[in-house]
């Protein structure tokens, strides 16, 4: 292990690895982002996705701890923050996640004093900045008692600084099935002086505030399958990560991961194609080049794994992804391909840790170039067109985009809405958008949202252009149907659709309309008339079957590419399927009616958020399937136990009235003087459906639903987080699932009676006595700690507590600077604490810097006051006097720390110091 802390990411990555390899870990290679026999995962998301088996038992290795710096993108499942991404200091969709990893080996105690070691003593990260988490027992496994006091053991923390959080954020699952446990989160302040009250809020947008940097997973469970029973793992194991980008931006003293070395260079080069300085603002200007930044490096990582752009499962979240990088080069003026040069930029940082990425690099930018060129000729064509329509705008005298044009040029060329909004505010115009939204998703009823890419593609087209009129749903009043093949869409290719992997041999799949489809084709089907529903409104597409004498297709998925196209994606099992034949669909009843159970909750949740927060609580996405729903609504600030409280009550009263869930199709002005509300999610023409359970609860909405009240159950809240800057999330089960929750809450709450030898109602005096307790002999502790810690180092004399180590200041040039050394055996954390407070003492100009042999290593550790960082830059100022001690530092120009290994130079190198202040200030 290299003596000095690390500061550059190269650095920060090899002493991980190097930490836990000399605590016996195999250090283990990242695995592909795309994962290898797993169909629960689009991509690894984790570092623990290629040890999954050996969690499970059903793999073993030739090792039992592992450590690894992986690859890994969020975007998609329940792991998405794309539209964070660039908008905040912390999200991106690709980033590296080192972790370590014990396969019933060590487990919570060993775990916690590596982290905290690495952190504190050899990254010299401050205690005082950090706060830690553990699991409360919400969602019926038993309260982590044992993190929570080994903790304090190990940090002397106190109930401050040791939270006791819940379900959605210390309680860890890696997807519907796997291996899940209780984790114990360490979170860092970011900014001035750390605030625990702050602690929950989100962090700012400039990254300032509480953020998680460190997760220890204790895996202890596993569920087989999605809504199964979890049962105990053969072993209890360890799954740890730290995002690289986050722990870089503590040690380099920056708030936002875009200012880090891993991305800030990514960012620079997009400010230089685009001719703009990049500022670190949230300006418009700023955060597309953090978009590009970022999604250039998910692109290239991707292309270098073989996935290229098109429209499905992960070729189409790549494609989405460089479009979306490019329309934020459009915003930003450049009117040439660019994004190949910044994914090539993304080689030349990261090839030599990643060599796929060389190996491919005329790939990468092949491939992102081919791309940025043909999305570019659907932009001009869209612009050529808006600017005829600009000329004869100004002639006629008028202002507003029609409807008609702007939705034209969405469904037939493409052209996204928001990019004529763009175009036409800077030619002055305004846009027509809700005209333009109600023509492009339906006229007739509520239409979910549709694909813009699939504009482009000429099959869908051709299938739309074989209807006679738009594909007729009929699952509002059955879930099994006979209809006609009008379009087979073949996509070319084998896919063992058991692991669910695409081929990802060729170069791009390819759609062709075909007349005949064999057994083990992957086919997109279209029908005259289904009771398939078509994802939208945030309901989860239908899964069920098609069938006819000897033709059998699996159907996996039903989406809505076009207007008025359905598409039931889906595999041959048996047989073979025509055009023209009569076949029978038939629903998947079970899943549909979960979903139907938990769609009709999510608008009785809807109505009571506004009627216990207020009006403001309005919808701002949800995701509702036949498992869980997920409900996304405008707060400001985490509901409070209270609030969820009073909001079950609402909810709970309303389904015991048992009402008759109706809904009639009516005029949109009928429905507003009716008092529908829209949602969110969804989009609405002259006609739409008006959903009814009572007469408060009556809003629009296209989805399937509950015959009545009753037969959504019991609903429980199970989790609250945050989503972005005012917006909040609500988890809820409903039926046996909740029964089953409250059950487990029953469990807990009955053991801790127990533990705490209480009777009656006194259970919570009895904790709070406990914790009181705890809290004084804490207090006392810190007082110890700190009255040894000021003492004086060798040489120094008797001490004299804080005051006594003033000795030796110098004024120069007016401003007041110290070096010295303290006692050795104080860490680096004490040595930043008690320079700071000798900074105070000397006035508003002032330095100082403090040195101390900590075993086999000197610490040094610079505080400069903000008064005076005009002349004196603390990481300047550190690095030549760490060359003598033979380590290296840095930081802020107000803080600075380093180390070595030459402790015997240590003397010499404080006294050098002055030279160096002398330098700054001369």
């Amino acid at each position: 292990m290299s003596p000095s802390q690390p500061n550059d990411s190269a650095q920060i990555r090899r002493t991980f690895l190097d930490f836990f390899a000399q605590r016996g870990h195999e250090v283990v290679p990242s695995a592909p982002l795309v994962p290898q026999n797993d169909p629960t995962l689009m991509f690894v998301n984790a570092g623990m996705v290629q040890f999954k088996d050996v969690f499970t038992g059903k793999d073993r290795r030739p090792y039992t701890r592992a450590a690894s710096s992986q690859k890994c993108i969020r975007i998609s499942g329940k792991h998405n923050d794309l539209e964070n991404v660039g908008v905040t200091a912390r999200h991106q969709t690709f980033f590296e996640m080192l972790g370590n990893f014990s396969f019933g080996d060590y487990f919570k105690e060993e775990a916690i004093v590596y982290a905290w070691d690495l952190l504190t003593k050899v990254y010299g990260v401050s205690p005082s900045r950090l706060i830690v988490t553990v699991y409360n027992g919400e969602g019926g496994f038993p309260k982590d008692d044992e993190a929570a006091a080994i903790w304090r053991k190990v940090t002397g923390f106190g109930e401050d600084r040791i939270r006791a959080l819940g379900l959605a954020d210390n309680f860890w699952t890696m997807g519907d099935t796997g291996p899940c446990g209780p984790c114990s989160e360490i979170h860092y302040f970011h900014g001035g002086e750390p605030d625990p009250s702050r602690f929950g809020e989100e962090p700012r947008i400039d990254g300032s505030g509480w953020t998680e940097i460190w997760n220890n997973v204790f895996m202890q469970y596993d569920r087989a399958e999605k809504d199964g029973p979890v049962v105990p793992l053969p072993a209890a194991s360890v799954d740890t990560g730290m995002g690289l980008e986050r722990i870089a931006s503590v040690l380099q003293g920056v708030t936002s991961n875009y200012d880090t070395d891993l991305l800030r260079g990514l960012v620079d080069r997009a400010a230089e194609l685009s001719g703009k300085r990049y500022t670190g603002s949230t300006s418009a200007d700023d955060v597309s080049m953090r978009v590009i930044a970022d999604h250039a490096r998910t692109s290239a990582f991707l292309i270098a794994e073989g996935v290229m752009p098109e429209r499905q499962k992960r070729e189409y979240v790549l494609r989405r992804v460089m479009r979306r990088a490019i329309r934020h080069g459009h915003r930003l003026g450049i009117e040439r391909p660019f994004l190949h040069e910044v994914a090539l930029e993304v080689v030349r940082r990261m090839g030599d840790v990643y060599p796929e990425l060389k190996d491919r690099r005329e790939l990468i930018a092949r491939v992102t170039e081919d791309e940025e060129v043909r999305f570019r000729a659907t932009l001009k064509r869209g612009m050529k067109i808006l600017d005829d329509r600009f000329g004869e705008m100004r002639s006629q005298g008028k202002t507003t985009l029609p409807a008609e044009a702007a939705a034209d040029l969405y469904t037939t060329y493409g052209f996204p809405l928001d990019l004529t909004e763009v175009i036409s505010a800077e030619q002055k115009f305004g846009v027509d958008v809700a005209g333009a939204e109600a023509i492009i998703h339906g006229a007739e009823g509520v239409e979910g949202p549709i694909n813009p890419e699939a504009a482009l593609d000429p099959a869908f087209r051709e299938a739309r252009a074989l209807l006679k009129e738009p594909v007729v749903f009929t699952g509002y009043e059955e879930e099994a149907g006979d209809s006609e093949v009008v379009a087979l869409i073949q996509v070319e290719g084998q896919l063992d659709h058991a692991e669910g992997q695409p081929d990802r041999t060729r170069a791009r799949p390819k759609r062709t309309l075909v007349q005949r489809a064999e057994a083990g084709t992957r086919v997109e089907i279209v029908v005259s008339r289904t009771p398939f529903y078509a994802e939208s409104g945030g309901q989860v597409g239908d899964a069920g079957k098609i069938s006819a004498a000897g033709l059998r297709v699996e159907v996996k998925d039903t989406q809505k590419p076009l207007l008025g196209l359905v598409v039931h994606e889906g595999v041959v099992r048996e047989g073979a399927i025509e055009v023209g034949q009569k076949v029978h669909l038939e629903v998947d009843h079970a899943a549909r009616t979960a979903t139907r159970r938990n769609h009709s909750a999510t608008h009785v949740l809807h109505w009571a958020l506004r009627k216990v927060l207020g009006e403001h609580a309005q919808q701002k996405g949800s995701r509702v399937g036949p498992d869980t729903l997920r409900f996304d609504f405008a707060h400001n600030k985490p509901v409070t136990a209270k609030e969820i409280e009073q909001i079950e009550d609402l909810v709970n009263a309303k389904i015991l009235t048992n009402e008759t869930v109706q809904t009639e199709v009516l005029s949109m002005d009928e429905a507003k003087k009716r008092g529908a509300m829209a949602i969110f999610e969804e989009k609405y023409g002259d006609t739409v459906r008006m959903l009814s359970m009572s007469s408060e609860v009556v809003e629009l909405c296209g989805g399937t639903h509950a015959k009545a009240l009753g037969d959504i159950g019991l609903f429980k809240i199970v989790g609250e987080a945050g989503v972005a800057a005012g917006v909040r999330r609500l988890f809820a089960e409903t039926g046996l699932n909740a029964l089953t929750h409250v059950r487990k809450l029953e469990g807990d709450i009955g053991r801790a009676r127990q533990a705490a030898r209480a009777t009656g109602g006194d259970l919570a005096t009895k904790i709070e006595k406990l914790v009181a307790h705890e809290r004084e002999l804490e207090k006392k502790v810190s007082d110890l700690e700190r009255r040894l810690a000021e003492g004086g180092g060798p040489g120094q004399g008797s001490g004299g507590g804080i005051d006594g180590l003033l000795e030796g200041a110098r004024d120069i040039g007016g401003t007041k600077v110290l070096a010295r050394r303290v006692a050795d055996g104080t860490s680096g954390a004490a040595l930043r604490e008690i320079a700071e407070k000798l900074r105070d003492k000397l006035g508003e100009r002032s330095a100082v810097l403090l040195g101390s042999v900590v075993g086999d290593k000197a610490q040094l550790a610079l505080m400069v006051s903000k008064a005076a960082t005009d002349r004196l830059k603390a990481g300047e100022i550190i690095r030549p006097v760490a060359k003598l001690v033979g380590g290296s530092g840095g930081g802020r120009p107000d803080m600075a720390q380093a180390g070595g290994t030459e402790v015997g130079q240590l003397d010499a190198a404080i006294a050098a110091a002055y030279a160096e202040f002398e330098r700054a200030l001369g």
